[in-house]
């Protein structure tokens, strides 16, 4: 596509973005693409080239990280975690490895045991 299609095209594309970014309050991007005749993949395809397009127009310097002569930029801290002394609670199951142990109750959400789970996995 030529340079000035494409802009003729960016340029309607970008009023159809903004009408749609003033579309009703209560109604949905999608619903409003649906009304208006727009395909949304067309749509979310255009607005990405708006978006970068204003951006690459954007005359913002990011700051440059500095770190003082010496010093990592990133440092990590092993932060102790004191024995669990909960007399309440009484675990169901247990999730060992060679670093940590994990006690669960029955009452664990699916999503929670999940990614316990995971993160265990992972951690090996």
């Amino acid at each position: 596509m030529d340079q000035i299609t494409h802009q003729v095209r960016l340029a309607n594309w970008t009023r159809i973005i903004e009408q749609c970014s003033n579309r009703p309050q209560g109604t949905t991007v999608k619903q409003w693409l649906m009304e208006n005749g727009i395909n949304d993949k067309s749509y979310y395809y255009w607005l990405r080239r708006v978006r970068h397009n204003a951006y690459s127009k954007m005359d913002v310097e990011l700051p440059a990280v500095t770190t003082p002569t010496g010093h990592p930029a990133v440092t990590f801290a092993e932060i102790p975690v004191p024995e669990c002394t909960n007399a309440l609670f009484k675990a169901d199951a247990m999730i060992s490895t060679g670093a940590f142990v994990i006690g669960i109750s029955n009452s664990i959400s699916d999503s929670l045991l999940a990614k316990l789970l995971k993160v265990t996995d992972h951690a090996r």
